[in-house]
């Protein structure tokens, strides 16, 4: 056995979410959204390397030893499967190992508003789901996938970097290519899905333009995209995807855009409060005609009052979702305040009158 599991089983049995193992410290591990050390002695590098090697693919010992950093997928046989990142830092070599549940959460399980079930039907467009690092974005697009599996009868391609959660085929036929391991790149595996006849793809972010190029290409075209990115909010993500074109390219993008755009769900993670585990909040933007004038004409700032007024269609704005939890008593009163848009509406909970408060 690697002498690297006994972390592991100690991150399953306490319900953590991220080992951290860094030359010049102890372990760490992340349990309900915080770090908290392990009694075990400082690691240096060498003996750091060494554990890590231990487990890993000769390819990703080449790659992390040109470069610096490498990402790929582990699984320790009837405990978990992680997504493992390796970096250099000032101290020598450090690693993060993300703790993927074994089987898929369903969209009931994860209490998701019944609306992502609808969106996940459709027959082409774009579904975004976005959110900070380590907001559960992956766990939200997986339960999506999931869904479809047992719903649709259609063939489901999931592009990744690394695959994370392993999909059993149901009703559907599943593909899951890996970047660098089964693709050269999130771009190339794009180009070859839209030959591979997919009614669904999921891209597991899109990172650059090519790749949100081909993203919107691959919706526009009759296929159902789902994809991440790193935005923190509905309206600032139709900023990001226009804004990474050339200028000359974004009013035929916008348009574009605007046509193949049916949801934005930006996701917030929140500790609870009445049980050891978390809770996402979403705000929700549905690509409704209004939205998608408003994309058009690039009048973007007007998007959040669409938001607060198009709960009928399926939407919420991520402070209303923060109220409702707030008073369900899932969340604190600071964690509320921290994370809301609108901090005023929240201030009375901390003791706060407005901001100006704040000194």
């Amino acid at each position: 056995m690697a002498q690297i599991n006994a972390f592991f089983k100690m991150l399953n049995e306490l319900g953590g979410s991220d080992l951290h193992l860094s030359s010049g410290s102890q372990p760490m591990l992340r349990i309900r959204g915080e770090l908290q050390r392990v009694k075990f002695p400082e690691l240096n590098s060498q003996e750091l390397q060494g554990m890590l090697y231990e487990i890993t693919p000769e390819p990703k010992i080449k790659e992390f030893e040109e470069t610096g950093d490498v990402d790929f997928g582990f699984d320790v046989p009837g405990l978990a499967r992680y997504r493992v990142n390796f970096f250099r830092q000032l101290h020598g070599v450090s690693a993060v190992f993300r703790q993927i549940p074994s089987s898929v959460m369903s969209l009931d399980d994860l209490a998701m508003p019944e609306v992502l079930k609808d969106l996940v039907m459709l027959p082409k467009g774009l579904v975004l789901v976005t959110g900070p690092t380590g907001s559960g974005k992956s766990t939200t697009l997986a339960a999506m996938i999931d869904y479809a599996n047992r719903k649709r009868k259609d063939h489901i391609i999931t592009i990744e970097d690394p695959v994370e959660f392993v999909h059993t085929p149901v009703s559907c036929l599943i593909n899951q290519r890996e970047v660098g391991r089964d693709t050269k790149s999130f771009k190339a595996a794009l180009r070859g899905a839209l030959r591979e006849d997919p009614d669904i793809i999921l891209v597991g972010e899109m990172r650059d333009y090519e790749t949100i190029a081909l993203a919107l290409e691959a919706a526009e075209t009759g296929h159902l995209v789902l994809s991440t990115l790193h935005t923190i909010s509905a309206p600032k993500t139709v900023d990001r995807v226009i804004e990474v074109f050339p200028e000359e390219m974004q009013a035929q993008v916008r348009a574009g855009f605007a046509d193949s755009l049916k949801a934005v769900i930006s996701q917030t993670l929140f500790r609870r409060v009445d049980k050891p585990e978390r809770v996402a909040a979403q705000e929700i933007l549905i690509g409704v005609p209004a939205v998608r004038n408003l994309i058009r004409e690039n009048k973007n700032h007007q998007l959040p009052s669409v938001l607060q007024t198009g709960r009928h269609h399926g939407m919420q704005t991520l402070d209303d979702e923060i109220d409702r939890l707030l008073r369900h008593g899932m969340i604190s009163p600071e964690d509320a305040y921290r994370n809301a848009v609108d901090k005023n509406r929240f201030a009375s909970g901390v003791g706060m009158d407005t901001l100006g408060d704040l000194g």
